[in-house]
């Protein structure tokens, strides 16, 4: 789908690619033994590497690199079986060493792709590389009026570069592709995705030109935290862009920062180009080589991931694409359904989680992690409707003492009297009193007017607290309002 700008010339197209920074999961950083814990005491997991002290040299991580090359098979990318690190110079307060190890020209992932659909269209968009680095420290600005603090907790930490083609052409596929790509990574366990804590971030390269031009200058906005920002930070510097250009302005590549406040994108400074940074192999860093046969082992090892569990689940669960990709869009609630699913009827679990189970969890803002209602339990409720226990609206009853009390369906059902009454002889009792009640309605209905028999049953069921067996119920009422 393509998202145009309109401008006083016209139409304009949107180009983007992203540059999506993610925190590896480790619990050591990529170059030294120091913790990478979130909300840590600044400046507690700092070791001499980290801070840059002289003659400190670094050691590499392998479980980081076994988590890039992990990343780099789920994007269905190729692996470099040889990658090398270099030295980024530039200087500041938060950057103890002067220069950030990264890989420039030799990364360890190379070219991939990432499925997304949009209004039921599907798109490949290229990942151009996967590279590598380690994370800077952190300025704090507010701890005094007059000075910056240094916290290098995050001095060190590993960090994969995810760089895309600029391939997309919306906010909305922007949005699509940083959610698909937070879902792989979560399912690969390479990355937990947590923008708000700044373990994934992105940095939004944006450009506009006419439909058939060639590319015109980019401008990258940086470190962006959200996939609602990410999309409103592509339309913005558009919308900005496009005024530039009609106003007979040139747009001048720079890098630019998200005022998420009042809604605009504003200069950060002038886009270096990579000259700037002065890149060189890094000298205390040997080449990095891969054995084919490791690499193999660590494909054997990777979880089923969205797209095959989505295929999977339509062809053997008979879901529609829609429902298939709503409960695997989490991997917790893609195992939570299938525990439920497991020898019931599929569709009736895939309701009950995607309504009764979601809007519970929305309500008490709990995930389904720690749901109030576990999927053994739910299964269990299923259980009782399929064996005729209880009925459908008796379950939404019993679903709600769940999660008010944790109480299994079976002690609910029997401390609650909750029990569905399939006695043919209570039926008809209840359905004596409501037609006796109502023969207004009945000569109505036999009169034509058959909408009435919902209001019948309506009643019935109202007479036995909801407790009647519905089929049961329809049956019998059939019969007696037939009746001369």
């Amino acid at each position: 789908m393509t998202y145009t700008v309109e401008g006083t010339t016209g139409p304009w197209e949107i180009v983007v690619g992203l540059e999506v920074h993610a925190q590896v999961t480790s619990r050591a950083k990529l170059f030294s033994g120091a913790a990478t814990d979130f909300g840590a005491e600044p400046n507690s997991q700092v070791s001499f590497v980290d801070a840059g002290f002289p003659g400190m040299l670094p050691v590499i991580n392998r479980e980081c690199v076994a988590q890039a090359v992990r990343t780099g098979l789920g994007l269905d990318a190729h692996i470099n079986l040889v990658s090398r690190f270099d030295r980024k110079n530039y200087f500041y307060a938060d950057l103890p060493q002067g220069y950030q190890i990264s890989q420039l020209y030799h990364p360890i992932v190379g070219a991939g792709t990432i499925e997304i659909e949009l209004d039921g269209e599907t798109k490949r968009i290229g990942v151009t590389r996967l590279h590598l680095e380690q994370d800077a420290g952190k300025s704090l600005h507010d701890q005094d009026a007059t000075r910056s603090y240094i916290d290098l907790n995050r001095s060190g930490v590993a960090l994969m570069e995810i760089v895309s083609e600029p391939d997309m052409r919306s906010p909305e596929e922007a949005g699509a592709y940083l959610r698909k790509l937070r879902t792989i990574l979560r399912y690969l366990g390479t990355c937990d995705g947590n923008m708000e804590e700044g373990s994934m971030r992105a940095d939004v390269n944006v450009s506009v030109r006419k439909a058939g031009e060639p590319f015109r200058t980019r401008c990258e906005v940086k470190n962006v935290n959200s996939i609602r920002f990410v999309m409103h930070a592509v339309e913005v510097e558009a919308r900005r862009q496009v005024e530039v250009w009609e106003s007979g302005g040139a747009v001048d590549q720079e890098t630019r920062l998200y005022d998420s406040a009042r809604g605009i994108t504003r200069s950060m400074r002038s886009k270096e180009d990579a000259h700037d940074y002065r890149y060189f192999p890094d000298p205390d860093l040997l080449p990095l080589v891969l054995d084919e046969a490791w690499v193999a082992e660590l494909r054997t090892h990777l979880p089923e991931l969205p797209d095959a569990k989505r295929a999977r689940f339509v062809a053997q669960y008979g879901l529609s694409p829609y429902d298939a990709a709503v409960l695997v869009a989490e991997q917790a609630t893609a195992v939570y359904f299938e525990t439920v699913a497991r020898g019931r009827d599929a569709k009736a679990a895939a309701n009950y989680v995607m309504g009764d189970l979601f809007a519970a969890l929305n309500r008490t803002g709990r995930t389904i992690e720690d749901s109030p209602v576990s999927a053994a339990a739910l299964g269990e409720m299923l259980d009782l409707m399929a064996d005729g226990t209880i009925n459908g609206r008796i379950a939404k009853d019993v679903f709600e003492a769940m999660v008010e009390t944790g109480d299994s369906p079976g002690a609910i059902v029997e401390a609650r009297g909750l029990r569905q009454v399939t006695d043919t002889g209570a039926i008809d009792a209840a359905i004596e009193a409501v037609v006796s009640a109502n023969l207004d309605k009945l000569e109505q209905f036999r009169a034509g007017k058959d909408k009435l028999f919902g209001f019948f049953v309506g009643q019935v069921m109202k007479a036995m607290a909801g407790k009647g067996n519905p089929a049961l119920v329809n049956e019998a009422l059939k019969k007696r309002l037939a009746e001369g």
